[in-house]
């Protein structure tokens, strides 16, 4: 096993190696490590069922214990990313904005890798393919650190895709996997800035914050998810329904998973009985403040904690709000940034929803859990950031790079 240092070298050699391929040895190195994915089935799901079995065991939530399972159609989905992210068009190499400056130097910019991304995830075996296919179309190397109950998943996607880099000539060092569980070495993987260009983290509130106190490299921070949906007065019922649904129960596990609800005070006494109704077949336990238990007394008691949780379980809270505004005003008191919405008919309200709500992404009418990198058409994502610098929203390809500028000239002295 190659210590950090040694794994810091060998990423920053493949990443040279890298920058120079064209757009088609990437395509056809991304195509290569898909087709070994799904050779590599029966091996990968063999290795998911011990640490499936194993998360079971140690009392794993069971919106946990779905991000980390794997099926034939989940390790065909992650084979069938990387092809979508190969037939996407190839940032590097852009030049923009090249003009001429008075004394005849032509100034421009030119897109290009990163150069070594490390990434610490939680886990969710599909990530390391995700990370991997969007590093590697970007000219990026990257190291991955994912959850200890991830290791066996982890370990036999990482040898398949390596596998098929293999096959295409292609350095194997463009990607790797920390496979020592030890949070000293996690640690010390935060401080490896010698070699990685950047540090992205993916998973819990806990997991984010060890990583931005602790890194010397520069962080991408991606957030968690306490997404809320606002049912405006004018809003439609069957329509606040459905979405709610959705955003809520159809997969509890995940970021975008609407967490919290607001209600205008005008709706609720017909919409939250309705809403009770809808969510009790479900299964789904709804805590509500005074005036929502008010209405329906069979609502658990929100407290103060409730209205800042990511619950990533069969859970949501409800608050009635007097007035839009109200309900501006507490999302962005308690949301994390990441996902919110407003169901209503009032275009007025929509605008003003859109522009005043703070988070990487805002909806109308549309279920929360439209936040992806596939639903966005980036092919895949290597996370969810909710800071405001460089990157925001689902990360796809534009976000593993940067610029340098190129300056050309015929002989130009400064005086």
């Amino acid at each position: 096993m190659l210590t950090l240092d040694e794994m810091g070298k060998k990423a920053r050699e493949a990443a040279r190696v890298l920058a120079r391929l064209g757009i088609r040895e990437k395509e056809e190195g991304l195509r290569a490590a898909a087709e070994a994915l799904t050779g590599g089935m029966e091996e990968i799901l063999a290795a998911n069922e011990k640490d499936v079995k194993a998360a079971v065991e140690k009392g794993m939530k069971p919106g946990l214990v779905d991000r980390l399972a794997l099926d034939e159609q989940r390790v065909r989905a992650m084979a069938d990313g990387l092809c979508k992210v190969a037939a996407l068009e190839d940032p590097i190499g852009e030049v923009t904005a090249m003009k001429p400056r008075p004394n005849g130097l032509l100034i421009g910019e030119k897109r290009v890798p990163l150069g070594v991304v490390g990434m610490i995830y939680e886990a969710r075996p599909n990530v390391t393919a995700d990370a991997f296919g969007l590093c590697f179309k970007t000219g990026n190397a990257v190291i991955l650190k994912g959850g200890s109950d991830a290791l066996c998943s982890n370990q036999a996607v990482t040898k398949r895709l390596r596998e098929g880099l293999t096959r295409q000539g292609l350095p194997p060092y463009a990607l790797q996997l920390i496979e020592d569980t030890d949070r000293e070495t996690a640690r010390r993987f935060m401080t490896l800035d010698r070699y990685l260009d950047v540090l992205i983290p993916r998973g819990g509130a806990g997991l984010i914050r060890t990583v931005v106190e602790n890194s010397t490299v520069p962080v991408i921070e991606t957030g968690t998810g306490n997404c809320h949906i606002y049912v405006d007065e004018t809003a439609d019922f069957q329509m606040a329904l459905d979405i709610i649904d959705n955003a809520k129960t159809q997969r509890i596990g995940v970021c975008n998973a609407c967490e919290s609800l607001v209600v205008h005070r005008a709706a609720a006494r017909e919409f939250l009985p309705c809403l009770k109704k809808r969510l009790e077949e479900k299964g789904v336990e709804i805590r509500g403040d005074e005036e929502a238990r008010a209405i329906v007394p069979e609502f658990k008691a929100a407290t103060e904690e409730d209205w800042g949780t990511e619950y990533l379980d069969y859970i949501v809270s409800v608050k009635v709000a007097g007035s839009l505004q109200e309900a501006i005003e507490h999302i962005n008191t308690y949301n994390t940034g990441h996902s919110e919405a407003i169901i209503t008919s009032d275009y007025n309200n929509a605008r003003t929803f859109l522009e005043d709500i703070d988070a990487a992404a805002v909806y109308v009418n549309a279920s929360t859990r439209f936040t992806d990198g596939f639903e966005f058409g980036f092919g895949a994502e290597i996370g969810i950031s909710t800071q405001k610098l460089h990157a925001r929203g689902p990360m796809g390809l534009k976000a593993l790079t940067t610029t340098k500028y190129v300056i050309c000239g015929n002989g130009q002295i400064r005086s």
